[in-house]
C-alpha cells in the first residue's frame, strides 16, 4: 500500500541511542524524555540517550522505570503488563524489552503476526475488534492478529493468537503460508505507530467456523472478495488488516 508508511510531522525529533536510532517523538515529548531519562538530552535536532555502553537489562530497566512514571502521572495510557523487543535490524539480539504501550508513546518499532484465513473457495475470514479494544474498536481485522511479545518466535506467536483469537486448536507451522513482511507507521493519539508486521495465509478448513476465545475480537465474517473489496475501499478494514491483506494476496499471485 503507497500509504503505509507515513512520515511523522516535520518537527518530530527523531533519538538515538549511541549510533542505534531507536524513533520518533513529538518535541513536547521530546522534551519530556530528556528530563526524566538518565543519560539523555536535546542535541540540535536529535535526542541522545548515552545507554549505548549498558547492558541489554540495564536499558530495558532504565526505560521501563521512565514508563511506570509516565503511566503514573498519566502520560501513559493502555498499561498491558507484557514486554515487546526492540531489534535494530533483523537477525540481530534485541536491544532492549519495555511495556508494549510504551512503544507508540517512545516512536518504536515493534513487531505483530497477521494471518489472512481463506476458506477453501477463496472467500476471506475477517474479525471484528471489540468495541473496548484501545486501537481501531469495531474496525475489521485479518482471521487473526497480534503483537509479538519478548521470548516468543513469530511462529509460535501466530499459532498462539490463531488458538487465542480464533479458537484454531490443534495447527502446525506447517498449516501457515509465510507471506513476506510489511512495514506500517503512522501518527496516532498515543504517539507513533511503527511497525514490522509479518504475514501468513492460511486455508481453513470447510465447515470451520472461527470462534474468539480472549474477549478481542466481538464476532467473525466470512466474505466473498466482492464484499471484502467494497468494504476495503469503504475504509471498514484497520490499516494494518488492509495493508497485510495487499501483502498475503500478493504473495498469492506469485506462487
Amino acid at each position: 500500500m503507497d500509504d503505509a508508511l507515513r512520515a511523522p510531522s516535520g518537527d518530530w525529533v527523531r533519538w538515538f541511542c549511541g549510533p542505534v536510532f531507536l524513533g520518533c517523538l513529538s518535541p513536547a515529548r521530546a522534551t519530556w524524555l530528556s528530563q526524566t531519562l538518565e543519560r539523555t538530552r536535546i542535541e540540535q535536532d536529535h535526542l541522545i540517550w548515552d545507554a549505548h555502553g549498558l547492558t541489554t537489562d540495564e536499558r530495558s530497566a532504565q526505560l521501563q522505570a521512565v514508563l511506570e512514571a509516565a503511566s503514573l502521572c498519566g502520560l501513559l495510557s493502555g498499561w498491558r503488563n507484557e514486554c515487546f523487543s526492540f531489534w535494530p535490524e533483523e537477525n540481530a539480539p534485541y536491544f532492549l524489552s519495555v511495556e508494549r504501550s510504551g512503544f507508540r508513546f517512545l516512536g518504536m518499532m515493534s513487531h505483530a503476526v497477521h494471518i489472512n484465513g481463506f476458506t477453501p473457495e477463496g472467500h476471506l475470514w475477517c474479525g471484528r475488534r471489540a468495541l473496548t479494544k484501545a486501537t481501531d474498536p469495531g474496525m475489521l481485522d485479518n482471521v487473526t492478529a497480534g503483537g509479538l511479545p519478548t521470548g516468543e518466535s513469530v511462529l509460535d506467536c501466530a499459532l498462539r493468537e490463531l488458538e487465542e483469537e480464533a479458537g484454531l486448536t490443534g495447527l502446525t507451522p506447517e498449516n501457515l503460508a509465510h507471506a513476506g513482511t510489511i512495514r506500517t507507521a503512522r501518527g496516532e493519539p498515543q504517539g507513533y505507530h511503527d511497525e514490522l508486521l509479518h504475514v501468513f495465509n492460511m486455508v481453513l478448513p470447510m465447515n470451520c467456523v472461527p470462534a474468539n476465545r480472549d474477549g478481542e475480537v466481538s464476532g467473525f465474517m466470512c466474505l466473498p472478495p466482492v464484499e471484502v473489496l467494497a468494504r476495503f475501499e469503504r475504509g471498514e478494514f484497520t490499516a494494518d488488516a488492509a495493508a497485510t491483506l495487499v501483502q498475503g494476496l500478493a504473495a498469492i499471485s506469485h506462487e
